[in-house]
Order: C-alpha cells, then structure tokens, then sequence
C-alpha cells in the first residue's frame, strides 16, 4: 500500500520554498551576468573590478549553496509525491526522462559552482591580496574564468528551467 498523499498545505509550502530558491539563485545569476557585470567592466579598473566582484561572491555564494540545498530537499519531496514517479533512474515515461536530464544537468551546474566557490573565489582573493604584484594578465585571466563560470552556470540553470517545463507538460 503506497504511503499517504502529504496535505495540500504542506505541498504548497514546498513547491513555495523550491519557487523561491529557483527564482532567488538563478535571479542572482541573471542580475549580476546582465546588469553588474557590464555596468562594472564600463566605470571599473580590472583590479577594482575583481575586488568588486569577489565582495560581492563572498555575500552571494551562501545564498546560492543555501538555495541548491533547499531546492534538492524540496524537490525530493515533490518527485517522491508526484504520481509520474517511477523510481530514480527511470526513463519509462517523458516526466521521468525529463527529470532525469534535469538532474544531470543539476549536477553538472553543482560542479560548476563548487570550481567556482572553492577554486575560481579563491584565486581571486590571493591575487588581490599581493596588491601591486599581480599582473595585468593575471587579473584579465582571472576574471575571464570568473565570467565563464558565471554564464556557463547562467545556461545550465536555463536548460534545468527547460527540463522542469517539458516535464510539467506531460
């Protein structure tokens, strides 16, 4: 006999948190790519601008971990409740095939970040703590992988949001 349906209430509060760590990660990702990014490249020197952006990583990057955490705790709770769920690895339908690349890509996009929190962030920070020493092209170099990351993230986020879409349709 399969387990109890939770209430519609408790329901409502997961798909609430999973929406509001979707919108609040991928949010970021979108705001500082389209709008901190370029507004800084026009009025900041390379040095100044990696300093800008690793302050501002150092506030973003536990949002983001706390918002991946909540969205795998909910998300669980909502495929284990969803009637399409035929087990981890199935693909015997289109919603499990769906969910299955959704969390491919998912944890593609969980490496990308950890290269970036434990390898790209740090860099940065030890770069800029030699000051003056620290090459032009050194910096260029840095904030070139720190811009990839950034939009490599911002695309694999927009592909998992593609692959929720095709399996709500079905």
């Amino acid at each position: 006999m399969p387990p109890a349906a939770p209430p519609a209430w408790a329901m409502a509060l997961i798909y609430w948190l999973h929406f509001l760590a979707t919108v609040t990660w991928i949010g970021s990702l979108i705001s500082i790519s389209v709008l901190v990014l370029p507004a800084s490249n026009r009025t900041l020197e390379p040095a100044d601008r990696l300093r800008f952006i690793s302050a501002l990583q150092k506030r973003l990057e536990p949002v983001a971990w706390f918002s991946m955490g909540l969205l795998v705790v909910t998300g669980l709770f909502q495929m284990s409740a969803n009637p399409h769920y035929n087990g981890f690895l199935s693909t015997s339908t289109q919603w499990s095939l769906a969910i299955l690349v959704k969390h491919s890509i998912a944890v593609v996009l969980v490496v990308v970040s950890a290269i970036h929190t434990w390898e790209v962030l740090p860099a940065i920070q030890r770069t800029l703590m030699k000051k003056d020493k620290a090459t032009p092209e050194e910096l260029a170099r840095l904030e070139k992988r720190e811009i990839l990351l950034l939009r490599t993230s911002l695309i694999l986020a927009a592909l998992i949001l593609v692959a929720t879409a095709v399996a709500r349709s079905s």
